[in-house]
């Protein structure tokens, strides 16, 4: 197990923008928005400390929504993470963002500051909003000046995906300290999902390259190869090896799913993977975190229950993603669809009875 544990809190579904790929409103209107009372933020924060207390972990927070500095009550639950020492994310928007206000993130512990881009101009505003473009990548110099990180992460889907390396560009020379991108999970909307395993690894190794140039280049920006295909591209591409110390059954990397990390919703709901609307195991008012992880986690371990990924030779360190399973096959144990691996390019035991009834009986 990880030292660390991440909690991904969502504490309101307000939200000043109505994106296409959200969770909260891409199934169509969302009538009802939620958010935390300030006695519920607290216990939510004690709960998760208690968890962390029993299994030796370190607590981290992303704190998002919806627009978390909407909340009433953010700036006291900052102060809090303050008073305990807990290091922390703003997963947001730009639109509230000066320089006080990162100043004071600062001064309260926060260590980064996410924001989102998902194309060029007029994809990336048809997706969110007019004016977001510009505003995100003005704020990337608000956030910097504070001493922040300022992290951009892309969602990539059909619509998007040959504007990412446009995308890469603006990103170095708005100076964001971080970027990466992960899949988009198909969610209700109206998003074209299909890419297909070639596509998908053709844009990644545009992006390599463009990685590669902009560091030769001294590029101070981290490209954070977030995506878990990203493992079977290095280990075809030579970049990564399988270390000589890896055991059979032990996971070293990967989707962190049942590992280190949950997510928390405004209405106290807690989810396996934020990703996965099928993947609540408890509530944060009601139950113990300590005690779910051993109840009601246990099902999103088990690795040899994967039908690919368990025959393939990077499944201690990769995986795939699981929620881009789900939402393309209705299975979280499913082939991952933009998956490249196969019998033929030697990463893949054949299928045998015994190991194809083993799949289909997990």
């Amino acid at each position: 197990m990880k030292p660390y544990f991440s909690f991904q809190w969502h504490i309101t579904d307000e939200c000043d923008q109505r994106c296409k790929h959200c969770y909260i409103f891409s199934g169509g209107d969302h009538i009802c928005l939620q958010s935390m009372t300030w006695q519920q933020m607290q216990d939510t924060f004690y709960n998760c400390l208690d968890f962390c207390e029993v299994y030796q972990r370190q607590p981290y927070f992303y704190l998002t929504g919806g627009d978390p500095i909407l909340h009433p009550d953010f700036w006291r639950l900052l102060e809090l993470f303050h008073e305990h020492d807990i290091p922390f994310t703003i997963m947001g928007n730009p639109f509230h963002l000066t320089g006080a206000v990162c100043q004071r993130l600062k001064a309260l512990g926060c260590q980064k500051y996410q924001l989102s881009i998902d194309g060029m101009k007029e994809t990336h505003d048809w997706f969110r909003k007019p004016g977001s473009f510009t505003c995100t990548l003005e704020k990337i110099q608000t956030i910097n000046q504070a001493g922040l990180r300022s992290v951009v992460m892309t969602t990539v889907s059909k619509q998007n995906c040959q504007e990412v390396p446009g995308i890469i560009d603006a990103v170095v020379a708005a100076g964001a300290n971080v970027f990466a991108f992960s899949r988009y999970v198909p969610s209700g909307g109206e998003l074209d999902t299909t890419l297909s395993p070639q596509e998908y690894r053709a844009l990644l190794s545009v992006c390599d390259r463009k990685f590669r140039e902009y560091e030769a280049a001294g590029c101070e920006t981290y490209f954070n190869k977030k995506d878990h295909l990203w493992t079977l591209y290095e280990y075809e591409t030579g970049t990564f090896t399988i270390p000589g110390y890896a055991c059979d059954g032990m996971i070293y990397g990967g989707c962190n799913c049942g590992n280190c990390h949950i997510t928390i919703l405004p209405t106290g709901d807690i989810y396996a993977c934020r990703r996965v609307a099928e993947s609540k195991v408890g509530n944060v008012f009601e139950d113990r975190l300590a005690d779910l992880w051993i109840t009601n986690m246990e099902a999103y371990r088990n690795y040899d229950a994967f039908s690919k990924c368990s025959r393939c030779k990077l499944q201690q360190f990769c995986r795939g993603c699981p929620a881009v399973a789900k939402g393309y096959t209705g299975d979280f144990y499913g082939d991952d669809p933009q998956c490249w691996a196969s019998e033929e390019n030697g990463l893949l035991t054949p299928k045998t009875e015994e190991n194809e009834h083993e799949s289909c009986s997990a």
